[in-house]
């Protein structure tokens, strides 16, 4: 493993280095890395000069503004940034950073900046709760906070209590309510428009950062615990934007667009590092918009767009049913989905509406972004494209990208019998670091020498000699009753082709009898009539008594995370009133 620069962090056992190591070993590729450039540094550099004049990002604001930055401009803001950072602040290779922002030109132009000096950043999740912000900020020891001045005030209050925040910075223009209040507090605005940082030529720095350099540390979003800090190096977003625009054939023509988080590795890589690894412009919404998601990819001609299966629910609902996508976005190519279970019913739903082919694709994280993806189909029609997609119980998340190597392994590191189902488990090049300061996820995650996903999944060889990967649940949410797993996705898909269903979830409930039950949490369509015993029926209907929902619950809404992923384990409680209850057969259904 190649150590971060944080010499706060304890070392880690040598055993564990090694099993670490070889999570990072590629068969065929075992020290040749990939790509012509290998630090961010080295990117910004070259793609700069190359692609000067292009236009790198387009940043749509929430009163409909736009800013746009050629590959030239941008670089040369970075650099004014970062040279704040280094000479006023006095930061260097190996340190950490925070970011309390939305989705904004800023939060972009400051990852850049500190990726310029080996310097890392860690994205707070401005919709988590305070106690969750302040653990991110103290556990990461990142010594500079740059928040957006809608946030000022509360982290403020936050940052009270964290003392290895050294500067507190207003990263856009202050408002009313933010003043100086004391050394720490910094005015960016202010700053980069004095005479000192006006004009920058190039900002050097004292030790040119390193591929295996610490980049990135984004905490996972779990419901339980303390977060995770998933420690992502310079080398690691270079190999996966490597990997991502080499299988979406980007070029500089190339226009991509992102309503996702940027505090989340799907947002900052897919349509950011990789735009710019390929030349590539990319158009940043302040935020996902239901009514205006097709109009602005007319507007700005854009090819590629990613999502989660949660944004392709809003706009099935959402667009007129006379409204024709493809006469009115025809640059549109396909959407890239994944972050999240797509189920067989929503993607074929989606696709036969608009006539939009979906990239799907999987990764974590930990592997940087994107492991593996579907091959790109021409047309949603496409009879390979829907083979794949709809015929195996599952949408396939596809083959694995060229940078890392993906199996199926049982419970002891064996590799499975294709069809049988085990735990996806990858090695590569984009594989992280490792989890910052957490020797007890490390060793569970690297036990055999791969980074094991904690996802249950298996694969189906294509006739193109080519896996095929599969992901049918998640080890930590499998029901497992009277000793027996069952994966939620195989009944979430039977309970979404329900007619009248909008959407539905299987939940494990604790259950006296059998340790957990299956139960089921449905949100209608408007107007649709369905009882609880209908639903039940129809499940019935498709699956063994075992495996179907015992109990049906109504709502309204789906608790989700700020990337779109349902929250399953937030509707457990509600099945609370079930734990004595001894299902049966043909009895006590509710």
């Amino acid at each position: 493993m190649a150590t971060t620069t944080q010499s706060s962090t304890p070392p880690l056992p040598a055993d564990l280095i090694e099993k670490i190591a070889k999570a990072h070993f590629l068969p065929g590729r075992p020290n040749e890395r990939f790509g012509e450039h290998h630090t961010i540094k080295e990117l910004l550099e070259l793609n700069s000069r190359r692609y000067a004049q292009n236009t790198f990002l387009t940043y749509l604001a929430e009163d409909n503004s736009a800013r746009t930055y050629t590959y030239e401009q941008f670089h040369l803001q970075a650099l004014r940034i970062a040279a704040v950072l280094s000479q006023r602040m006095g930061l260097k290779r190996g340190d950490r950073i925070a970011t309390a922002m939305h989705n904004h030109d800023l939060a972009i132009l400051i990852a850049f900046a500190a990726w310029h000096l080996g310097i890392s950043i860690a994205p707070l999740n401005m919709g988590e709760e305070d106690k969750r912000l302040a653990y991110v900020l103290h556990h990461s020891g990142a010594k500079v906070l740059f928040t957006l001045a809608e946030y000022a005030g509360r982290m403020r209050e936050v940052c009270k209590s964290i003392s290895n925040i050294q500067y507190f910075v207003c990263a856009d223009k202050p408002d009313a309510g933010f003043a100086i209040a004391e050394p720490r507090e910094i005015d960016l605005a202010s700053l980069l428009l004095s005479a000192d940082f006006a004009i920058v030529k190039i900002v050097q720095p004292l030790f040119e950062p390193e591929p295996d350099d610490e980049a990135l540390v984004v905490y996972t979003s779990g419901t339980t615990g303390v977060p995770k800090g998933v420690a992502v190096s310079q080398y690691n977003l270079i190999a996966d934007a490597y990997a991502i625009t080499r299988w979406h054939k980007m070029t500089p023509q190339t226009r991509l667009m992102c309503v996702l988080p940027v505090h989340h590795v799907n947002g900052l890589v897919v349509t950011h590092v990789s735009p710019f690894y390929a030349g590539v412009s990319v158009v940043l919404n302040r935020k996902f918009s239901v009514h205006n998601f097709f109009g602005i990819i007319a507007k700005y001609g854009v090819h590629i767009a990613s999502v989660v299966p949660t944004l392709l629910q809003f706009l099935l609902e959402a667009t007129p049913k006379d409204l024709n996508v493809r006469t009115l976005a025809p640059s549109l190519r396909y959407l890239i989905c994944g972050a999240g279970p797509l189920t067989v019913e929503l993607a074929a739903r989606f696709e036969e509406r608009f006539g939009i082919p979906i990239c799907h694709g999987y990764g974590l994280s930990e592997s940087t972004c994107y492991s593996c993806f579907m091959p790109l189909a021409r047309d949603a029609a496409d009879a390979e494209h829907k083979h794949w997609m709809r015929e195996h119980g599952f949408p396939s998340i596809g083959n694995a990208v060229e940078t890392n190597e993906m199996a199926v392994h049982d419970e002891s590191g064996q590799e499975m019998a294709e069809g049988a189902k085990g735990e996806i488990v990858i090695r590569g090049h984009n594989i992280m670091l490792g989890y910052h300061d957490n020797l007890t996820a490390n060793a569970a995650a690297f036990t055999h020498g791969w980074f094991r996903s904690g996802d249950e999944g298996f694969y189906k060889t294509g006739s193109d000699g080519k896996r095929y990967f599969f992901i049918s649940g998640r080890f930590k949410e499998l029901i497992i009753r009277g000793g027996v797993k069952i994966s939620p996705l195989e009944i979430d898909e039977v309970l979404n082709r329900i007619a009248g269903v909008k959407a539905a979830m299987a939940v494990g409930f604790d259950n006296a009898t059998y340790g957990e039950e299956v139960g089921a949490y449905v949100v209608l369509q408007p107007g649709a009539q369905l009882s609880a015993e209908s639903i039940l029926c129809a499940c019935h209907s498709k699956l063994p008594f075992w495996m179907s929902p015992k109990v049906v619950i109504f709502g309204d809404t789906f608790p989700v995370t700020s990337t779109g992923k349902y929250m399953r384990s937030q509707l457990r409680p509600l099945f609370g009133a079930w734990r004595e209850v001894q299902f049966k057969p043909n009895a006590d259904r509710a």
